[in-house]
């Protein structure tokens, strides 16, 4: 589970941001909301940012989206950039590394996994693990001469001078000792279990226009447990909808896409072997069953999936996800989960995550202001986060129970709405 996150000098974060899954006293719903991941340390599973268009919401979840896509990405050209993109509204501040921490826990066990970077090159890459409230370096990798020299400690870390040199040999200036590591075919399991979290626990982030239902399609045509969960769904969401019918048709592809594919850098040399022997493509075929009750009694209808309203295709396309969160006890972030769907289906959405025990979490950057009138009900105050975009063009980060006097106040929504947590529009009349 995640802790915490520092950003610096990375898209709309200029200075130093600090976001936290650390729980407060309050026992509001703890049963469910919270994880206590070791002694004293209580750890949230949602968090709800709000915030102005621009503010900074987006590139909050896009720190997480950018480290997850950097530790694994193997580049093998040193002209290759990392993608890091820094605060730009300051003269000296593209100039500068952007810098991230992490704090995240494997089960019972702390660790902290620390990058230093610009658009070229790695100036630092550290990963530590608490086994007492010290941290003891695990590896630390620094730039020295144009070069990435990586240190492991050798009271905790086994690894030959072989191994060492073969590492060493493949992390390129440009990307991390994560993907590097994954080229030498070895096992190093004081830090193979933090890499793997770190691989299969931070999902891709979804945003507005990510087509989910795509995924939910592809999943249900081999997974008859994921189909009974999204028809329990259906159900419960009062969509009429007896059954799903998922196959996998096939389409030829013109021999102009088909070179373009065969080109692609992306796809596996598996799969191009499969496309140049078949000359087709594999693609989900969904027909839903609704059943109606009208003077003839009960009657069912198949009809597809384009016939199903935006909102019908999202909420089905979101549980799936959820479903694979829930199985991995993976880490999401949703970009404006408000995006096609009535608010009954946003809280109900939040609800059948927080009511499923495990220990996953999610982030959720939202303007549906009304959520926050569940504070009590389905939200706890410290799972609510805001951003406000200053003057200078950066952004700032708190948390609602930075506030004091929230116990007095008869609606926290009003109380935003008003102006009392910032984050909200300058709008000139």
């Amino acid at each position: 589970m995640i802790q915490e996150i520092k950003i610096q000098n990375f898209l709309s974060f200029k200075d130093e941001a600090t976001f936290s899954f650390e729980a407060t006293k309050d026992s509001f719903a703890e049963e469910y909301q919270v994880v206590e991941v070791e002694k004293g340390v209580r750890l949230l599973r949602l968090a709800v940012v709000y915030g102005a268009n621009a503010s900074g919401k987006s590139n909050l979840l896009s720190a997480f989206d950018f480290l997850h896509s950097f530790l694994f990405k193997k580049n093998s050209d040193l002209d290759e950039p990392t993608m890091v993109t820094p605060f730009k509204l300051d003269v000296e501040r593209p100039n500068q590394p952007s810098r991230f921490e992490l704090v995240f826990y494997v089960g019972s066990v702390k660790y902290c996994y620390q990058l230093v970077l610009d658009s070229k090159q790695v100036y630092l890459e550290k990963l530590s693990v608490y086994h007492t409230i010290r941290p003891t370096m695990l590896f630390c990798r620094e730039l020295e001469n144009n070069q990435s020299v990586i240190t492991f400690n050798p009271n905790v870390v086994m690894v030959s001078q072989v191994i060492k040199e073969k590492i060493s040999a493949e992390c390129l200036i440009n990307m991390s000792f994560f993907a590097a590591r994954d080229k030498v075919n070895v096992s190093i399991p004081e830090i193979d279990e933090a890499k793997e979290w770190l691989k299969n626990q931070i999902m891709q982030m979804i945003g507005p226009g990510t087509r989910m239902f795509t995924y939910a399609e592809n999943k249900i045509a081999s997974d008859d447990k994921l189909k009974a969960y999204l028809l329990s769904v259906a159900n419960n969401a009062d969509f009429n909808i007896s059954d799903i019918s998922t196959q996998m048709i096939k389409e030829n592809i013109p021999q102009d896409l088909l070179k373009v594919i065969l080109g692609s850098d992306t796809i596996s040399e598996q799969d191009k072997d499969r496309l140049r022997k078949e000359h087709s493509l594999s693609k989900p075929k969904t027909d839903f069953i609704h059943s109606v009750n009208n003077e003839r009694g009960r009657e069912q209808y198949s009809m597809t999936s384009e016939s199903q309203s935006r909102g019908t295709r999202r909420i089905f396309g979101l549980e799936a996800v959820l479903y694979e969160v829930f199985s991995r006890n993976g880490f999401l972030t949703i970009d404006e989960i408000e995006t096609s769907l009535h608010p009954d289906l946003v809280e109900f959405f939040i609800a059948s995550f927080l009511k499923q025990k495990s220990r996953s979490q999610m982030i959720v950057t939202t303007h549906y202001d009304p959520l926050l009138e569940t504070i009590g009900d389905l939200l706890r105050k410290d799972s609510v986060w805001f951003t406000e975009k200053k003057e200078s063009g950066h952004t700032e980060l708190y948390s609602l129970v930075e506030f004091s006097g929230l116990n007095r106040l008869s609606s926290i929504r009003k109380a935003y709405r008003n102006g009392n947590f910032g984050a909200l529009p300058k709008v000139k009349e």
